[in-house]
C-alpha cells in the first residue's frame, strides 16, 4: 500500500483534548492525514486510539482543540453530517446487526451515503468472500466475513476518509492478508485510510505514515520510511523521540 503518492492534508487535528466524564483520554493531540494516504495508528491498550477515531467520526465530543476535514472545521458537527461529508468508521468489534442479512447490514451504511460511488455490485466485487453470503444473517458468518461486512457497510457510505479500528483483531493471518489486499485496492481508488493496528510489522508495511499514541499523547508521528521498527517500539513504551 505504500506506493501511492500522498496529497495535501485531508484531515487536520490540532491540540485535541477529549474527556470521558472527569477522565482525560486525549491530551493536546495534533495529527495530519494526507489525501490518498494511509496512516497507521498504534499504541498500547488504553493509549487513546479508539477515542481518537471516535472523535474524528463525531461519536465522541472534543473538549478543546479542532478537527478540520477537507478545509472545513467539523469539530462540532454531528456524526450524520460527517458521514454525509465522506467520513466513515469501522468500529472495533464490528458492531453488525446480527439478525439482519449481509446485504441489509450493508444497506444501513448506504442510508447516509456521501455519493453513489459504492453500489452493491462494486462492494461485492471488492469483497468476494461475502458476495455469496448476501442473504445470510450476519450472526452466522465467520469472524473474517463479519469484518468484511463491517468494512463493506462503511464503504456503502462512499467515504473519502475511512477509519478502521482493530480490523485484524482475533482473525487468522490469511484472512487478515485478504482484508489488507482489499484496503490496498481502496487506496488505488483515491480513498484515505486511518488504521488502528496492533501488528506493528503489518502497520508499517501497509501504511505510509505512522502515529504512535502513549497515554493519550502523540509519542511519535512520522513517515514510515523515516523511522525504524525499534524507534516505534521505543515510542510505544515511552522511550521514543519527544
Amino acid at each position: 500500500m505504500t506506493d501511492a503518492q500522498p496529497g495535501p492534508p485531508l484531515l487536520e487535528i490540532t491540540d485535541l483534548d477529549v474527556f470521558y466524564g472527569d477522565f482525560q483520554a486525549l491530551f493536546g493531540v495534533s495529527v495530519s492525514v494526507t489525501q490518498g494516504g494511509a496512516t497507521a495508528l498504534v499504541g498500547a491498550n488504553g493509549a487513546g486510539k479508539t477515542t481518537l477515531l471516535r472523535t474524528i467520526a463525531g461519536a465522541q465530543a472534543a473538549a478543546s482543540g479542532s478537527v478540520r476535514y477537507d478545509g472545513s472545521d467539523i469539530t462540532a458537527a454531528p456524526p450524520h453530517r460527517r458521514i454525509s461529508r465522506g467520513i466513515a468508521l469501522v468500529p472495533e468489534g464490528r458492531k453488525l446487526f446480527p439478525s439482519l442479512t449481509v446485504e441489509e447490514n450493508i444497506q444501513v451504511g448506504a442510508a447516509a451515503a456521501a455519493s453513489d460511488a459504492w453500489p452493491l455490485d462494486r462492494i461485492y466485487g471488492a469483497f468476494p468472500m461475502i458476495a455469496t453470503r448476501r442473504k445470510q444473517r450476519a450472526s452466522t458468518l465467520s469472524g473474517g466475513e463479519q469484518q468484511a461486512v463491517a468494512i463493506a457497510r462503511a464503504l456503502a457510505a462512499a467515504p473519502a476518509l475511512l477509519l478502521l479500528d482493530e480490523i485484524s483483531l482475533g482473525l487468522a493471518p490469511l484472512v487478515v492478508g485478504e482484508l489488507y489486499e482489499t484496503l490496498a485496492g481502496l487506496r488505488s481508488t483515491g480513498a484515505t485510510l486511518m488504521i488502528v493496528e496492533q501488528d506493528l510489522r503489518r502497520a508499517m508495511d501497509a501504511c505510509d505514515s505512522l502515529v504512535c499514541l502513549l497515554e493519550g499523547r502523540v509519542a511519535l508521528a512520522a513517515p514510515v520510511t523515516s523511522v525504524s521498527r525499534d524507534e516505534v517500539v521505543a515510542a510505544y513504551f515511552g522511550e521514543g523521540r519527544s
